[in-house]
C-alpha cells in the first residue's frame, strides 16, 4: 500500500490542462469535440469542477487517455481534501467513540 500523500492534493483537471496543453489543442476545440460547453472545460480545467464517471469517458474518446485513471486521481483528491475537513474530522472521531462505547 502507498502511504505517500502529496502536500497539495492533485485534480484530475490539472493533469489534463497540462495534457492539452502539450498536445496544443484549444480549449474550445476540445469542448467542442466532446459535446461539451468550453465553460464547462475549463472549470474542470481549472479545479472548479470534478470530473466525473461521463466525463471521464468523453475525455477518454477525445484524448486516449484512461477514463479509470481519471477517475482514480479524481477520488485521490477527494479524498485528501475531506482528510484535511477538521470539521469532518471531529464528527468522525465523535462518531467512532460512539460506536466503541456499543
Amino acid at each position: 500500500m502507498n502511504d505517500f500523500v502529496c502536500a497539495r492534493p492533485v485534480h484530475p483537471g490539472e493533469v489534463l490542462k497540462d495534457e492539452i496543453e502539450y498536445r496544443g489543442i484549444s480549449q474550445g476545440k476540445l469542448a467542442a469535440q466532446m459535446g461539451i460547453s468550453y465553460k464547462m472545460l475549463n472549470n474542470i480545467l481549472n479545479e472548479r469542477r470534478p470530473v466525473t464517471t461521463q466525463i471521464a469517458l468523453l475525455f477518454e474518446a477525445a484524448l486516449g487517455l484512461p477514463a479509470d485513471s481519471l477517475i482514480r486521481i479524481q477520488t485521490d483528491y477527494n479524498m485528501q481534501v475531506a482528510s484535511r475537513d477538521t470539521s469532518l474530522a471531529e464528527r468522525i472521531a465523535q462518531i467512532r467513540k460512539a460506536v466503541a462505547v456499543f
